[in-house]
């Protein structure tokens, strides 16, 4: 009898969340379907909507040499720079090893050839200038741990062996070519020529590898390069009249010996006082938004504080769907900052630590898909996951500890794309979260 009295009260709780299955199409097993049985669809709970900072991400052995600096209007300052360990195919000039017995060569030219990838963020209607340094440190981890990280770096010399200061045409060309120092190629290519290189360890000694990074007096765009960049060598046959040069490549063959150091200045912006990895900052705090940003760490977290309280509404009851739909702050999406059409949906606790990805039943990662077809009230328009098991989940738990969602790109740490989210109390891109509960 007390059930059905907190029945009635929930109801009278909630007069505008009772709904018969009109509301939304659902199924359920046949074991909960009754005449008597009582669905409810429940939109008035609780969610807190947060900003994390996630702990370093891993952007070693990502496929992407990323390489620019804008200012985002919103987060600040981005920038990432890119290190790269390059090693030829072989330790000789020429076509073999004695080929220099018998022909004379010369140096003629070094370039960075650096290939579009097709990734591109910010403004390529402004000039990127980026410069090329070499490494005095190896690209090896200071730590058992093979990975780098966006926060990792290495030591180089102040001296830069490149300039290049250009539009960016990431659709329009195939790559662009920046000139390197004579001297340094010429040393690259007389160690070479002269055998004073013949394996893989003496070559890492004299040629650590290089970092390109953005200067930081321009503002504009970030550029994403393939990993098949190549520095090029090019040198002639002494005497020869042929104006062809022959070329000689320096490549990147392992992919765990290149990695970005992506950075966000957050001086003077609304996230400047974003906590540590292990908390998070309310959106009530910042104008009723959370931050996602890719590269730097910037997450979405969701909490559901009172989930345990809807065990209470019936003796017997169950979450047999929940539609959680969040949306972009419309005012920030522009041709500059365009959005992506998902969301990577994670599991964690209470200081961020990520336990597993939200799967479907059939064991495959659910995203929160962009939905950008308006109904009547344009309430449609956001990002839009079911997460009925996961709040089922949580509702049954029996301890104190809770479980919380992550919001995040996929890819999180092959880009810098960014999307601005409203919570409950955003006016314009106001959060909704329906449940459907059935007491059985």
């Amino acid at each position: 009898m007390k059930y059905i009295w907190f029945l009635i009260l929930v109801i009278a709780f909630f007069p505008s969340c009772q709904t018969d299955n009109a509301e939304g199409d659902f199924v359920v097993g046949s074991d909960y379907l009754s005449i008597s049985n009582k669905v409810i669809m429940i939109d008035t709970l609780t969610v807190n909507v947060s900003t994390i900072n996630l702990d370093s991400l891993i952007t070693s052995n990502q496929s992407r040499i990323l390489i620019g600096n804008y200012t985002d209007p919103i987060l600040g300052q981005v920038k990432s720079e890119s290190y790269i360990k390059l090693t030829p195919d072989n330790f000789y000039i020429g076509s073999s090893e004695s080929d220099t017995q018998t022909v004379t060569y010369v140096f003629d030219s070094i370039a960075m050839i650096l290939k579009y990838d097709r990734y591109y963020y910010g403004d390529t209607t402004k000039t990127q200038t980026i410069n090329i340094h070499q490494l005095t440190q190896k690209v090896k981890p200071n730590t058992d741990d093979t990975n780098f990280y966006n926060i990792s770096s290495l030591t180089y010399d102040s001296k830069s062996i490149g300039t290049k200061t250009f539009h960016p045409k990431p659709i329009g060309k195939d790559s662009i070519n920046i000139q390197i120092d004579a001297n340094f190629g010429k040393n690259l290519f007389n160690k070479l020529y002269n055998n004073e290189i013949t394996d893989a360890n003496e070559f890492e000694d004299l040629f650590k590898g290089i970092v390109i990074k953005p200067s930081t007096t321009s503002s504009s765009n970030m550029i994403g390069f393939k990993t098949s960049s190549v520095l090029r060598l090019y040198y002639k046959k002494n005497n020869s009249d042929s104006e062809n040069s022959l070329t000689k490549d320096f490549s990147l063959t392992d992919l765990t010996k290149q990695f970005n150091n992506i950075s966000l200045d957050r001086t003077g912006t609304i996230i400047e006082n974003l906590p540590d990895s292990k908390n998070k900052l309310s959106s009530e705090l910042t104008n009723n938004n959370a931050f996602i940003q890719s590269g730097t760490g910037l997450a979405c977290r969701i909490d559901f504080p009172f989930i345990k309280q809807l065990k209470y509404i019936s003796e017997k009851g169950i979450i047999v769907d929940a539609e959680l739909v969040i949306k972009p702050n419309r005012s920030s999406i522009s041709n500059l900052f365009p959005i992506k059409d998902s969301l990577q949906v994670y599991e964690c606790d209470n200081l961020n630590r990520i336990s597993k990805v939200l799967t479907n039943s059939d064991g495959s990662q659910k995203l929160a898909i962009l939905n950008t077809t308006p109904d009547e009230f344009n309430e449609n328009i956001g990002y839009k996951v079911n997460i009925g098991a996961f709040l089922h989940q949580e509702m049954l738990k029996t301890t104190g500890a809770k479980s919380n969602l992550i919001l995040a790109f996929p890819n999180i740490s092959k880009g810098v794309n960014r999307i601005i989210l409203g919570n409950q109390k955003n006016a314009e891109n106001k959060l909704k979260l329906k449940i459907y509960y059935i007491s059985y």
